[in-house]
């Protein structure tokens, strides 16, 4: 029996959004300010997107997940994430797996954004097919409510 047979990847319900917080703080793939919560996940569900929630199958801990959200000409992969305790399974090669059918089923371009240091994760997307995209910063405005600060 390998692994990965204690555990089953499915999408998301509802109920699963206490769980799924914990593990994105504890993995550090979310923060207050990212404002991530139930209605823009239901949302972008809505407009094409999948989250798939990898669980222990014995518990129903879930142990990882794979947002992927659409925007009309790509699908992003957001929070893509495996608990400390769960990792070294072969867990995230198993839900890469399954978000990249989501993927071709939707016939897409797919994008992932990763820390540059995170060494493991970047050699996982690059087994899968992934390419660095360039030397490209990446900025964000997370409130735009807020006004900028006066020119220098």
């Amino acid at each position: 029996m390998k692994k990965t047979d204690n555990y089953s990847i499915r999408d998301y319900r509802e109920e699963d959004f206490p769980g799924i917080m914990e593990l994105w703080i504890k993995t550090g793939l979310s923060r207050p300010e990212r404002d991530d919560n139930e209605t823009i996940i239901s949302e972008s569900i809505r407009i094409g997107g999948c989250l798939l929630v990898l669980e222990e199958n014995a518990t129903g801990r879930i142990c990882g997940t794979s947002w992927m959200t659409y925007d009309g000409r790509r699908i992003h992969m957001h929070h893509f994430g495996i608990s400390p305790e769960s990792q070294g399974k072969g867990l995230a090669g198993m839900l890469l797996e399954k978000s990249l059918e989501f993927v071709r089923k939707k016939g897409y371009q797919v994008k992932i954004e990763v820390h540059r240091n995170n060494h493991r994760a970047v050699s996982l997307y690059k087994k899968a097919g992934f390419e660095y995209l360039g030397d490209y910063d990446v900025y964000i405005i997370r409130n735009i409510n807020t006004p900028p600060p006066p020119p220098d």
